[in-house]
């Protein structure tokens, strides 16, 4: 066997049952779960449509670059999106789709870290735990960038070392971020191009949440568009993941895409022809039809906006927290133990949350998911007002 498989920590939610085992549970409140960031807004249904209408493209194979079709919608929505020069992000060379930005991810680091002893991923802290085991797989060493409310959960890049940088071969971000909600600043994105520039490492930027924004007339910005607007028009070293699970509600349609610097790209789509991992087709049409549509993406960023404002004003009056820039996450202070308030809170009130200790990793001794919690908010409203009641009735009784 792979001799790192025995370095990969168990995946947050194991812990969290291996928490919560043997506890009783009151049987007379109903489970509410703020646990997993799966969403449970309806799916649309135009999507669920087409691919009830091309249940015949089963019986056959799908290509690895996908349907010209698809590269071009996708095309066309991230240039319009974030504001790209028209004919610089194209269907053919800067763009591949993928089976959801977890996949994405990780076949993307193994498929460009170069195996040397020295070889760093540098990743935010907390973070998606993919960047951490897609870079023990590939035989580099994982390296965490504190993200806390002293730099507003943006790493400071001014702080890392050199020789970190020298090591780096991919640098991870994640804006919107998971679990603060916070987003990068094209200021920012320019510091880091100019990083990767100097020490020759890939920016790979995580945007899996960057349709779930709080005003419409302010989007997050993406890597892209920072590259578009320092006039850097071929996404030298720079790639993005965005999908479909989040802005269209279809976690389990596995769709997504990576788009960047075309010479990446190419020998990533080599990679992927043995990784063995083509999107079917009747995916791909439904995908299609869901980048070419903006009007449920609004609709569902209205959802969110409204249980943000009914939940956060409940929560205030026992806990330190804010609204986040963007995504459906909170991530609160709980002002002690997070896997106390998580266990107590599920024993008592039957109401799922996740510990931010186990999103992070402790660095000199300081883990800064420690005394968190992340909350998604993708229940229905009222359960999510049910939730942040009972949470306020478990600290006033504790």
């Amino acid at each position: 066997m792979n001799p790192n498989l025995s370095l990969l920590h168990p995946y947050p939610f194991e812990k969290l049952t291996k928490l919560k085992a043997g506890i009783e549970l009151p049987a007379d409140l109903p489970p509410i779960s703020l646990g997993i960031g799966e969403p449970k807004h309806p799916a649309p249904e135009f999507v669920k449509q087409v691919i009830a209408d091309n249940l015949d493209k089963l019986a056959n194979y799908p290509t690895t670059k996908g349907l010209d079709e698809l590269r071009e919608a996708i095309a066309d929505w991230a240039t319009r999106r974030f504001e790209l020069k028209p004919g610089t992000l194209t269907a053919d060379q800067h763009i591949v789709p993928v089976n959801g930005t977890r996949e994405g991810i990780f076949s993307l680091v193994q498929s460009v870290v170069e195996r040397r002893p020295s070889a760093k991923v540098v990743s935010p802290n907390p973070f998606y735990q993919i960047y951490e085991g897609a870079a023990i797989l590939s035989g580099a060493e994982p390296h965490y960038l504190p993200c806390d409310d002293s730099n507003g959960f943006i790493p400071d890049f001014d702080q890392v070392p050199d020789a970190v940088w020298e090591d780096c071969q991919i640098l991870f971000l994640c804006s919107p971020g998971n679990p603060s909600g916070a987003v990068v600043s094209r200021d920012t994105l320019t510091k880091v191009i100019e990083l990767a520039d100097r020490h020759d490492f890939i920016v790979a930027s995580d945007e899996c949440y960057s349709e779930l924004y709080p005003d419409e007339n302010q989007p997050p910005e993406g890597l892209l568009q920072t590259c578009a607007a320092i006039g850097r028009h071929d996404f030298a070293r720079c790639v993005v993941f965005h999908s479909l699970s989040k802005r269209s509600n279809l976690p389990g349609l596995r769709s997504g895409f990576v788009a960047g610097d075309a010479t990446i790209l190419r020998d990533y789509l080599r990679y992927r022809t043995y990784h063995g991992c083509a999107m079917p087709i009747q995916h791909q049409l439904a995908s299609i039809a869901a980048w070419r549509d903006e009007d449920h993406v609004r609709e569902n960023r209205a959802a969110y906006r409204a249980k943000f404002e009914a939940v956060v004003p409940i929560l205030r009056q026992v806990m330190d927290v804010d609204y986040p820039d963007a995504g459906f996450y909170l991530w609160p202070r709980t002002g002690f133990s997070d896997e106390t308030f998580a266990l107590e809170l599920s024993a008592t009130q039957n109401v799922n949350v996740l510990p931010g200790r186990y999103l992070s990793r402790k660095v000199n001794g300081y883990n800064p998911g420690e005394n968190r919690i992340r909350m998604a908010l993708v229940a229905p409203l009222e359960e999510c007002v049910e939730a942040a009641e009972r949470i306020v009735t478990y600290l006033k009784n504790r």
